[in-house]
């Protein structure tokens, strides 16, 4: 079991027949990783953007049930690294295979193989021993076509030996709940590691950075979502309706960082709603949330700033 998900079993009576165990959730860049997860929960604990590279560190996701506890192993995509923080993100997706259950495989079959997805199929065949193998052939609903999508199943199917592969829809939710019964039934009997209403092992700071991130990525330009941190300078519970939240948003360059403010502030302004929406959700409070943003140069190719923003190399081992 992997170190995110080695925690002494929860005190409350287990029932019989209850399985628990580690899923490792593994694919390219912007398969929808996250956002499956984030739908088996029902409550977004994952950072999700339509850029690649969205997730940059192992994150567990809890999904329990009257006969189950799954944890989930949300990892960065599989990529060629071209800086420290890349090295790290590769680093952490491939460590996930270390002593899982079940490692579950999500394709965009919206497109068809590409390289990528022929790389990640090499390093399943390397990394994963006698795990078994799960497909989940996400984003269906965007092939319209039933010959085109049929087709682009087939070859997703072909890229990697596997136990069962299902055709979902993350968004949708499609066929989601099949593959998560099928997912249990692969699991040993074992006790509850977490209580019931935990759906992470990481700290509401943390989400909340994730979550700015998010945003960030999502309302800015090409140049500017992965040269981005978020580091979270003050959350309060000020009373049981409000939360204060402080962040400051980090670019390498000064022209990232007029980017994010915008035009007369609006960008950074339509960032800090996005957020502040999606964390009252989360919350059930309002939340009073102020963003800053700075340069910090170059902090990608730092590890000492890397681990300043919790991507520490080795931790992941």
């Amino acid at each position: 079991m992997t170190d995110s998900a080695s925690a002494a079993p929860h005190d409350s009576e287990t029932p019989p027949g209850f399985h628990s165990g580690v899923v490792a959730v593994l694919g390219r860049p912007n398969v929808g990783k996250s956002t499956l997860i984030n739908r088996i929960l029902g409550q977004k604990v994952a950072a999700v953007s339509p850029k690649p590279q969205t997730t940059r560190r192992r994150q567990l996701g809890i999904y329990t049930a009257s006969n189950a506890q799954i944890l989930f192993v949300d990892t960065p995509g599989l990529h060629a690294p071209q800086h420290k923080l890349g090295e790290y993100m590769v680093k952490a997706a491939e460590s996930a295979f270390h002593d899982v259950d079940v490692i579950l495989i999500v394709l965009d079959v919206s497109e068809p193989p590409e390289t990528a997805d022929r790389h990640l199929a090499d390093t399943v065949a390397r990394l994963r021993g006698e795990t078994p193998v799960v497909l989940a052939l996400n984003k269906a609903d965007l092939s319209p076509d039933v010959h085109v999508r049929a087709a682009r199943v087939e070859e997703h199917s072909a890229l990697i030996p596997h136990e069962v592969a299902y055709t979902v829809s993350a968004t949708e939710g499609t066929a989601v709940d099949v593959l998560l019964a099928d997912l249990v039934s692969r699991l040993p009997e074992g006790p509850l590691y977490f209580p019931e209403d935990q759906l992470s092992e990481v700290n509401m700071r943390v989400i909340a950075a994730e979550i700015i991130r998010e945003k960030v990525m999502v309302h800015t330009e090409q140049e500017v979502p992965h040269s981005v941190a978020v580091e979270i300078d003050s959350y309060r519970e000020r009373s049981d309706s409000l939360t204060y939240i402080s962040a400051t948003i980090y670019v390498e360059r000064d022209s990232q960082k007029g980017i994010v403010i915008g035009k007369g502030g609006e960008r950074i302004k339509k960032i800090g709603s996005d957020a502040r929406t999606d964390l009252g959700e989360m919350l059930g409070t309002t939340v009073y949330l102020e963003l800053n943003v700075k340069v910090l140069k170059n902090w990608r190719s730092d590890e000492r700033q890397m681990a300043r923003f919790g991507y520490k190399p080795g931790k992941e081992d």
